[in-house]
């Protein structure tokens, strides 16, 4: 049975902050949120490791697509032309 969590790496919220490199409290709002997978211990949270590899590898994907996409920035310029003229 122990064989079966021997694998199982716990984070603290400050370690998942430093990983991150964001703040506890943001840490904190994604784990309410449900967006980062937990374990509660009292009053005390600790971040499965797989879970923080889960959570960028959904992070970067859409970031990716977001950043590459022109429609964005077409879409203001078109805006401000419209008031322009």
């Amino acid at each position: 049975m122990n064989s079966r969590f021997a694998n199982i790496e716990l984070l603290t919220v400050e370690e998942v902050a430093s990983v991150l490199r964001v703040s506890k409290m943001t840490v904190y709002r994604k784990v309410h949120s449900g967006e980062l997978e937990s374990v509660h211990f009292g009053r005390s949270f600790r971040v499965p490791a797989s879970a923080v590899q889960r959570y960028l590898a959904t992070a970067t994907g859409p970031s990716d697509a977001e950043s590459g996409s022109p429609p964005n920035a077409a879409g203001s310029e078109g805006g401000a032309g419209a008031r322009g003229g």
